[in-house]
């Protein structure tokens, strides 16, 4: 099954860099480029279903699991034995609500004769495939009944509009059927003890997310109890999750991170840090300042920190070690300058946090305000690594070793140029520019550099599948309790409290500032800007800030939170990559995390760092 997914998955991913330049052609030409833009985004969606399936059946499902390693095994059998029951239990409930939204989706609208139904159609299977292999790989028999059970109890309202789906013009009296009547007074018995326990239900999938339920599960089960307490409109959660991944700017995000695989897996790397090493490698930290910019161009690709550890952490350790810098520094820095690429183009994070917010926040007016602090925050670590580089070393400056350093990396140093250009030169869309990333990427390492032939080109390209599944089912699993948050109005709620308790503008951003720290150390990016970045903003402009600055501070908070203890994900991903401790990668990173702080207080509270850029 997984090689039929995988050629799938391989098929549509050259399709999607291929049609861009189709549909930009197209509209040059003056013909109408629109269904191939809807038919991009409806194949994103069905990438993003398939590249789901590849993430449960490789276990890289984004989570936590801070606490499991604690317990002895017979209590970690235990404490799995329950998360599984739960995942069961809220897969076949999510799978059963997929069903009623074909009563909403128009059997008229169709992209490019095809009709938008079968597109959407690639999410039960996913579901359902999720659902199979959760029940394969629990150990305990009873656990996965007790979850399947508890699951057809939760879903019997998604049930019975499955059967009028299927039955309803065939027998227009199963409303007034036994089944139906047993099924509503279920639904409505499991919408009362939602209401009555979820406060509960809250704190039981915290805990759990601490023991290292999938995050997905964690937030498609609070959004389905959370719908429940209001009636039970469960099908808004796969509806959501629909909308959100066929978003024009969501659809960037699986190109982007595989162009920054296949970077990653060549010599890109390496003929960067010649070329900055041949020109700063002659001054103090020289190594250090090639070291931070690396980490800092693939972390703007991939979009997630944690694999630019893992990718490059090992190589950057080498090289910095071998100019005099020692073992510990070393690994701080990397860690440390993992995640500011998060704020420079072209940032998943920036492309994420604009598609979630696009009624207050433009895109590109985002990009150019993040730039100077992503640049402030990169510039820091190369300052504090300078300050600490007590190395006698050099590399003796030689115009001849600069010249050969930038003809050897003069297509991985001009690729940032040009999708400046074609970007920020409206010349492209954002999703035009992702494929344009993309095949430059596979151009330069397959045909120019020959790092790798094509057949490990596509290797490459499906060790990126897992990173984008698991990043695309957390923000499509997001978008349905961020929903909820919104209807329940509670943006309205915290602005009216913060207005009335807070009062202080200065005193409202100091206590944002350790909101989302905390948020950015125990959820994941992407689900922490899908969920509270639209409760925040409001309040934000309640006390006159701007968008831009309130994304920026959001963001900046958030790469903070990866490296804050106790549990920022990326201490965790630098301790698997170096091998030492946790509390020895802790112990290191202080004053590197120190200085970060020194630049989110300057970034909060002096605007101008943001809006330098915006008129």
């Amino acid at each position: 099954m997984k090689k039929i997914l995988t050629g799938f998955v391989l098929t549509i991913t050259a399709v999607l860099i291929v049609l861009p330049f189709i549909s930009h052609i197209a509209a040059d030409l003056g013909n109408n480029s629109l269904e191939f833009e809807r038919l991009i985004v409806q194949l994103v969606f069905v990438f993003a279903c398939l590249a789901g399936i590849i993430t449960t059946i490789e276990k890289k499902q984004l989570n936590i699991e801070a606490f499991t390693s604690k317990l002895d095994k017979k209590l970690q059998a235990i404490v799995q034995g329950a998360i599984s029951c739960v995942n069961i239990a809220i897969l076949t409930a999510v799978f059963f609500s997929v069903f009623p939204n074909y009563n909403m989706l128009s059997s008229e609208d169709h992209v490019l004769y095809i009709p938008i139904k079968i597109f959407f159609s690639a999410l039960p299977p996913m579901y359902f495939i999720m659902l199979a292999l959760e029940i394969k790989r629990n150990k305990c028999i009873v656990s996965s009944v007790a979850g399947l059970l508890a699951g057809l109890l939760i879903s019997t309202g998604s049930i019975l509009g499955l059967l009028n789906l299927v039955f309803g013009s065939w027998y227009p009296e199963i409303n007034d059927s036994g089944l139906a009547i047993l099924l509503s007074g279920i639904s409505t018995s499991v919408q009362t003890f939602s209401e009555n326990a979820i406060w509960l239900i809250v704190l039981i999938f915290t805990v759990f997310s601490l023991f290292g339920m999938p995050l997905y599960i964690v937030l498609s089960g609070l959004a389905y109890f959370a719908f429940m307490t209001t009636g039970g409109y469960v099908e808004s959660i796969p509806m959501e999750t629909y909308t959100i991944l066929t978003d024009t700017s969501i659809a960037a995000i699986p190109l982007f991170t595989v162009a920054g695989y296949l970077l990653a897996g060549g010599s890109a790397g390496k003929r960067l840090l010649d070329f900055v090493k041949s020109s700063v490698g002659c001054i103090r930290g020289g190594v250090v300042i090639a070291a931070v910019l690396v980490a800092t161009f693939f972390t703007t690709f991939t979009g997630a920190s944690g694999v630019t550890i893992l990718a490059l952490g090992g190589i950057l350790s080498v090289i910095l070690k071998g100019s005099g810098y020692s073992e510990d520094d070393s690994e701080a820095l990397i860690t440390a300058s993992g995640s500011i690429g998060l704020l420079l183009p072209p940032s998943l994070a920036v492309i994420v946090y604009g598609a979630t917010n696009f009624m207050t926040v433009n895109i590109f007016d985002l990009f150019k305000g993040a730039i100077l602090p992503g640049a402030l925050l990169a510039l820091s670590m190369m300052v504090i690594g300078i300050i600490k580089d007590k190395s006698s070393k050099r590399i003796r400056f030689s115009r001849e070793a600069l010249f050969q350093s930038l003809k050897a990396g003069f297509f991985e140093l001009l690729l940032p140029i040009l999708i400046a250009i074609v970007y920020f030169g409206g010349y492209f869309t954002l999703f035009e520019t992702a494929a344009f990333t993309v095949l430059y990427s596979f151009v330069l390492e397959v045909f120019i550099r020959k790092d790798f032939n094509v057949k490990k080109s596509f290797n490459i390209i499906l060790q990126s599948i897992p990173v984008a599944g698991g990043v695309l089912v957390i923000i499509g699993a997001a978008k349905g309790l961020a929903l909820f948050l919104v209807y329940a109005g509670i943006p309205e709620m915290l602005s009216d409290f913060a207005i009335t308790f807070v009062g202080s503008k200065v005193l409202f951003l100091l206590l944002l500032n350790i909101l989302l720290l905390v948020v950015g150390c125990i959820m994941d990016l992407y689900s922490a800007i899908l969920v509270v970045s639209p409760l925040i903003i409001p309040v934000a402009e309640s006390f006159g800030i701007h968008p831009v600055h309130t994304g920026v501070i959001f963001l900046t908070n958030l790469a903070l939170g990866f490296l804050t203890p106790p549990i920022g994900m990326n201490l965790f991903i630098a301790s698997y990559t170096f091998k030492k401790p946790v509390i020895k990668i802790v112990k290191n990173i202080l004053p590197y995390l120190a200085v970060q702080f020194i630049i989110l207080l300057l970034i909060t509270y002096i605007p101008w760092f943001s809006m330098a850029f915006i008129k």
